[in-house]
């Protein structure tokens, strides 16, 4: 898992063995053996991997793992997550990978609000979604009676 992410989120980034062996202090030859799966690197390394990659240390060691689809996963930046791919039915319908309705607490007949940016779409929990508006409107509010 480690290896591939390293080699993964090397070719992402553009860069070469040798240039990510300079940033953090190693030779070629023991980035490579890292990419290879011969070696590790220590954990002070791994801190320096991951802040030039901006993912965290945990990311980098655990990720990468295959969704539903046999698609490999890129370690997510920090603060965000890659749930994985999933296939939207004839109906519209899609199933939320596993792990995302764990972290969120999603459960069957919970309503969600979906919004979009020019990359594409976000389910939010309409409970989160109507506090956050609710927090907003009467910020509004404060200030215009100021």
């Amino acid at each position: 898992m480690l290896n591939d992410n390293l080699i993964m989120l090397r070719k992402i980034n553009g860069y070469s063995q040798e240039e990510i062996a300079e940033k953090v202090g190693i030779s070629r030859q023991a980035y490579a053996k890292w990419e290879k799966g011969l070696t590790i690197p220590d954990v002070e390394k791994c801190g320096l991997l991951a802040e030039l990659y901006e993912t965290t240390i945990d990311a980098l060691v655990n990720s990468g793992k295959r969704d539903d689809l046999d698609i490999v996963v890129p370690p997510a930046p920090k603060g965000k997550s890659i749930w994985g791919s999933v296939t939207i039915n004839d109906r519209g319908q899609i199933v939320i990978p596993r792990g995302a309705r764990e972290k969120f607490n999603l459960t069957g007949g919970q309503r969600l609000i979906v919004c979009s940016d020019e990359m594409g779409i976000a389910l939010i929990p309409a409970e989160t979604f109507e506090e956050n508006m609710k927090k907003a409107m009467e910020m509004v509010y404060t200030q215009e009676t100021e």
